[in-house]
């Protein structure tokens, strides 16, 4: 919770920036691997997720977005509905820190100032630049995963969702959120290496995806905007 606490601290200069609307909030939901290890259905949340988001809107229909979000991943063969995936039988664990900044688009007007109920689905994309610990297995033993901590990638997000104000200050939201990598070895299949003795397998052309489903609530704050054209 302390360093939850410090990310909100690290959001506050851009709540000075009060001439537009304001939110601050939290992320709570689950997570879900994509990969050569594990199943291969994209929305399937298997472990927590969680995080604290900021958003600046600059107009009924957009905002910039800015989050932190963190959760272990898993992969297990033996839940694949792939054959040769589950006599195989590999697994891995791996943890995902991750920062994001974006665009948040609103298909429909969304005025944080008009206290009416209002209801719009939305998309969201931008970049990421997240954590992760660089695994490897040897072609000795194949069941046994080695890592190497705290390697760093980047990843462009593809979110969709729907928002509604359900109190004055309030804003609640589900949304799923995929996230096409940079790095083929989140799950160990692909490791930087030359070194013979260190396995590669699976489909070493295709990058890794990661999934973070859940729910979003933020706080609204800030002097009512100016939407007009200057």
């Amino acid at each position: 919770m302390k360093k939850i606490f410090n990310l909100l601290l690290c959001f506050f200069p851009f709540i000075t920036l009060n001439a537009q609307i304001n939110e601050i909030g939290v992320f709570l939901g689950g997570s879900n691997f994509v990969g050569d290890v594990g199943k291969t259905t994209y929305i399937a949340p298997e472990k927590l997720a969680f995080g604290v988001l900021y958003k600046w809107n600059r107009s009924p229909r957009h905002a910039w977005r800015f989050s932190y979000t963190q959760s272990n991943i898993s992969g297990n063969d033996y839940k694949s509905d792939e054959t040769g995936r589950n006599q195989r039988g590999y697994r891995f664990d791996n943890d995902i820190k991750e920062l994001s900044a974006g665009l948040e688009f609103n298909f429909f007007d969304f005025n944080l100032h008009d206290y009416h109920t209002k209801i719009t689905p939305y998309v969201f994309t931008g970049l990421n630049y997240f954590f992760f610990n660089n695994l490897y297995r040897y072609t000795a033993t194949p069941n046994t995963v080695y890592e190497l901590k705290n390697r760093s990638s980047m990843s462009i997000p593809i979110t969709l969702g729907i928002k509604s104000n359900i109190s004055p200050r309030f804003v609640l939201a589900a949304e799923v959120g995929a996230r096409y990598t940079f790095t083929d070895n989140i799950d160990g299949s692909n490791p930087n290496t030359s070194n013979p003795s260190i396995m590669k397998f699976g489909n070493l052309n295709n990058n890794d995806w990661y999934i973070f489903s859940g729910m979003t609530l933020t706080y609204t704050f800030g002097k009512k905007p100016c939407y007009c054209a200057y």
